[in-house]
């Protein structure tokens, strides 16, 4: 689960490292995301020359949690870190290409080009 102030690893190619959450979309009294939630996100750490620079707020994607969750079939699963993918205002990735292990829930919310350009999936 999470929730404002969660440190994330951004997995993408655009330039960003660290970011923090600073605001779950989706309901106006939403309190916790998971995954495949929009949130809002100020960058805390990036590359010297790239596109996003430190303290730019973008939206993301969240795509791993350590929070367990359940699937439909009763299984759970847990990642080892919280990661996000950065979009642009119009919900389309800024960076070209995903790094890591993403769950498969992500395709049920209508992201199809981040499930493609994965190149694992659990």
């Amino acid at each position: 689960m999470i929730q404002e102030q969660t440190l994330l690893k951004v997995i993408d190619n655009s330039g960003a490292k660290i970011a923090k959450c600073i605001k779950v979309l989706n309901g106006s009294k939403k309190i916790y995301a998971k995954i495949g939630d929009l949130i809002i996100v100020v960058i805390k750490n990036s590359n010297i020359n790239s596109k996003i620079k430190k303290g730019q707020i973008v939206k993301a994607i969240i795509v791993r949690t350590k929070f367990p969750f359940k699937r439909n079939d009763g299984t759970s699963l847990s990642f080892s870190d919280n990661a996000i993918i950065l979009l642009n205002n119009q919900n389309q990735m800024i960076g070209t290409r995903v790094f890591g292990v993403l769950a498969r829930e992500i395709k049920s919310f209508y992201f199809n080009k981040i499930f493609s350009l994965s190149n694992e999936l659990v």
